[in-house]
């Protein structure tokens, strides 16, 4: 009978057939479901470069115009799809050109596998012709990485490579292949990866401490969320929608966290943080539970640690056992992925309305919206603001769209005033806080959903630091909205200049080109706006096209992002201007 079993069980496994190690790394992509690449050819990728020619009805590869462009496209395709990006360089520079785009991939846990080509293996450590030790390099920002000397590695790599990179806490994983590797033959055979021996990617939850979540949370008077991305890569955020609304906790947001739940959501209190909401910060100190979901405590979350919601039970809900106790000392920790682990606890959690509590939301609410809010959305003063173009983009759109943002002072306005139904819609670098992000994101992003409305939205300064990738959007007619709010300065450093410096303008004044001459010079549809009359019509033509289309939008010198927390300073000392 066992010998029956062992040999239906060897019928099954398809036969090998003998091919090249380029081939090979073919096969594999296309068995993994890879059918985009961003990437970028060389000496030493040129033979998967060669068999990616002859599978170009199978996987389509995007070149892009600079290998960073590369993983910032296969990031923002990976946080819209939910599937794996690639991205795909030579050896040498275009491999260190790939290290920005993985680091913030680990950062921000976005699965994404790489695949560099290296030089040959009996050349490894002569310092060749682009030859740099990319996994020395790498392994401090990758989730795991390998270098194939031989062919016969290919497969087994590959498959533990994309199971790595998906599973548990997703990530960034490099695959450096030696070009013998990839000349050389083997007998292909593929097997989907199921486990890694010792890496267990999701922990057991514990019942009793999710029964003494639950006992925490029915006896708390004051209880206070704050949920992460986590809650979106577990795909749990119909979970968090049901705890909140049957406890009745108000939940507030990391930028990570943004559109996991609706923006619009009554017990929605808005976002933590540096530049967060007055409300979710001050009452971080004054709630006497908090759970948090999904999210890691942050610096730019917590302020000063010292002082950080000392006077509260901390319920910590998180997949990657490294996060527990890191910064913030849980009183509750619960192991497991968000989608498991919210299903349990939701059961044993009893129907609550906390609507006194909430109510101390709303009056911190009312205090920031006429301090802030309401200058920054409907200003009185002449020159346009960042937030009164998220506004517009929100009408326009009908907070359908999917914003990528780059880094700095517009980051933080659209995090603060972009309205979403969706989940998955918020694409922004969190944890690196890498310029140059949201153009290429962007592109991936929309390549990921094509049936969505997808602006990338980025200074005049992140922006030309990938500015050549306009040359992908006109190559591929890919139908993204650029906006480039321009104030002529790197506006994020130029306020804490202000504030902190005394104004000492150090390298923060941009002398810029003429950014829509340039967007024409890639054939893209391309306006400008300077007064506020033109601004409502101009997103109105963007939104509506159906096209490429770039939108710079001239905005206040000296405009700055407030709530603000000073770096080390207590949440509790949020400054309203």
């Amino acid at each position: 009978m066992e010998t029956l079993r062992a040999q239906k069980k060897e019928s099954k496994k398809k036969t090998p057939i003998r091919i090249s190690g380029a081939e090979a790394i073919i096969h594999c992509l296309l068995a993994e479901g890879v059918d985009l690449i961003y990437g970028y050819p060389g000496g030493a990728i040129m033979p998967v470069y060669d068999e990616l020619y002859k599978f170009q009805d199978k996987l389509t590869h995007i070149l892009t115009r600079h290998e960073q462009g590369a993983t910032h496209a296969a990031q923002g395709y990976a946080r819209v799809s939910g599937k794996v990006g690639v991205a795909m360089a030579t050896s040498g520079p275009g491999a260190t050109n790939l290290v920005t785009g993985i680091a913030d991939a680990q950062i921000d846990s976005t699965p994404m596998v790489c695949i560099t080509g290296q030089v040959p293996r009996h050349l490894l450590g002569s310092d060749a012709f682009q030859e740099t030790d990319i996994v020395g390099i790498s392994t401090p920002v990758t989730k795991w990485n390998y270098q194939i000397t031989k062919a016969s590695e290919i497969p087994e790599i590959m498959a533990k490579a994309f199971y790595i990179a998906r599973s548990g806490r997703p990530g960034p994983v490099l695959i450096d292949i030696t070009k013998n590797a990839q000349f050389d033959e083997l007998d292909f055979a593929y097997e989907k990866c199921t486990g890694v021996r010792s890496y267990k990617p999701v922990p057991e939850p514990d019942l009793k401490a999710i029964e003494a979540a639950a006992s925490l949370i029915n006896n708390a008077k004051k209880p206070y969320i704050v949920f992460g991305q986590g809650v979106i890569l577990g795909e749990a955020e119909a979970e968090l929608k049901a705890l909140v609304e049957k406890a009745g906790i108000p939940a507030a947001w990391t930028i990570l966290g943004l559109s996991a739940m609706d923006t619009d959501h009554p017990l929605n209190v808005g976002m933590v943080g540096m530049h967060g909401n007055y409300g979710p910060n001050v009452l971080t100190n004054e709630c006497d539970v908090l759970v948090a979901i999904g999210m890691r405590f942050d610096d730019r979350v917590t302020g000063s640690l010292d002082t950080y919601a000392k006077q509260a039970k901390v319920i910590h809900l998180e997949i990657d056992p490294a996060e527990i106790n890191k910064n913030v000392k849980a009183d509750v920790a619960i192991l497991g992925d968000a989608k498991q682990t919210l299903d349990l606890l939701l059961p044993l959690v009893k129907k609550n309305d906390h609507s006194e509590w909430k109510n101390e939301f709303d009056k911190k609410y009312q205090i920031e919206y006429d301090t802030v809010i309401k200058n920054d959305i409907t200003p009185t003063k002449e020159g346009l603001t960042m937030g009164e173009v998220i506004e517009q983009i929100n009408i326009a759109s009908e907070h359908k769209a999917v914003i990528v943002t780059d880094v700095g002072q517009h980051q933080m306005i659209a995090c603060r005033y972009a309205k979403f139904k969706q989940s998955k819609s918020n694409i922004t670098s969190g944890g690196l806080g890498t310029m140059g992000f949201a153009l290429p994101a962007a592109i991936g992003a929309k390549m990921g959903a094509m049936d969505r409305e997808v602006v990338a939205i980025a200074g005049d300064g992140g922006y030309q630091m990938t500015i050549q990738e306009l040359g992908v959007i006109f190559q591929h007619n890919v139908p993204v909205k650029i906006v480039v709010l321009n104030n002529d300065h790197l506006g994020m450093v130029r306020q804490w200049q202000e504030l902190f410096f005394e104004s000492r303008y150090a390298s923060t004044v941009m002398t810029n080109p003429d950014f829509v001459k340039i967007a024409e010079g890639y054939h893209i549809k391309s306006r400008r706006v300077v007064e506020r009359s033109d601004l409502k019509d101009a997103v109105t033509e963007m939104i509506a096209s159906k096209d490429p289309y770039f939108l710079e939008v001239k905005v206040e010198k000296e405009d700055n992002v407030f709530p603000m927390i000073p770096s080390g300073a207590s949440v509790s000392d949020i400054r309203l201007k």
